[in-house]
């Protein structure tokens, strides 16, 4: 498995899979007008001609905040997300931000879980942040040591 940038030919797969995955999932023509902005990273775990999964970012001079981690079902359990993460750290910690913000669902106990392994912590809680189903989100936060 290789994560790399994503890229325009990725669009597709990613926005299928965002529908696959979220109930309010963002459109390819969301992904093609993000995607070139110099503020934002989406990397792309994938092997051959088959994506596994994605990760985005919006990044400001010192702060990261994810906007998505999705995995395909047929590929979860088997570490993906965890790459993803470990290479966004990566490449923002190269890029001088220490810390990255992001919610989850307060049902969602796996990702809060793998979450807290990468070193977030929960901040506090946004009430009815999500909809379709009305949910709140913990707010979590990682934070480097530079």
């Amino acid at each position: 498995m290789m994560i790399r940038k994503m890229q325009e030919a990725d669009i597709a797969a990613v926005a299928a899979l965002e529908a696959q995955i979220f109930s309010m999932p963002w459109s390819a023509e969301g992904f093609a007008d993000t995607l070139p902005r110099e503020d934002v990273l989406f990397l792309v775990a994938c092997e051959e001609d088959a994506l596994f999964g994605y990760v985005g970012v919006y990044c400001t001079s010192d702060e990261g905040e994810i906007t998505n981690v999705a995995v395909a079902p047929a590929a979860r359990r088997k570490g993906i997300a965890r790459a993803l993460l470990i290479e966004l750290k990566e490449r923002l910690a190269a890029l001088g931000i220490g810390r990255i913000v992001l919610e989850v669902r307060v049902s969602n106990e796996a990702a809060i879980r793998l979450y807290e392994q990468m070193g977030f912590c929960t901040l506090g809680t946004r009430k009815n942040f999500y909809e379709k189903p009305a949910e709140d989100a913990y707010v979590m936060v990682c934070q480097s040591e530079q």
